[in-house]
């Protein structure tokens, strides 16, 4: 019974994360030889000002963008 937690940044639409838990229920039924109905995601999203790298807040380093909005 795999458990995936994905940590992300929140802004994703709810069509965006269907999308990905999905591909991920997918790709864990082949790779883990699992039945689909085994599988759980759990989302924890996380405001940007409360995650950072490189010593940089990504609310000021990506601004309210996310993905690759917020990169290029």
């Amino acid at each position: 019974m795999p458990v995936l937690t994905v940590k992300m940044a929140k802004g994703r639409t709810i069509e965006q994360k269907q999308q990905f838990v999905e591909a991920l229920t997918r790709e864990a039924v082949k790779s883990l030889n699992v039945e689909a109905e085994w599988v759980t995601v759990i989302f924890d999203e996380y405001d940007r000002e409360n995650w950072a790298s490189n010593g940089q807040l990504h609310s000021i380093k990506f601004g309210k963008g996310f993905g690759k909005n917020a990169v290029e």
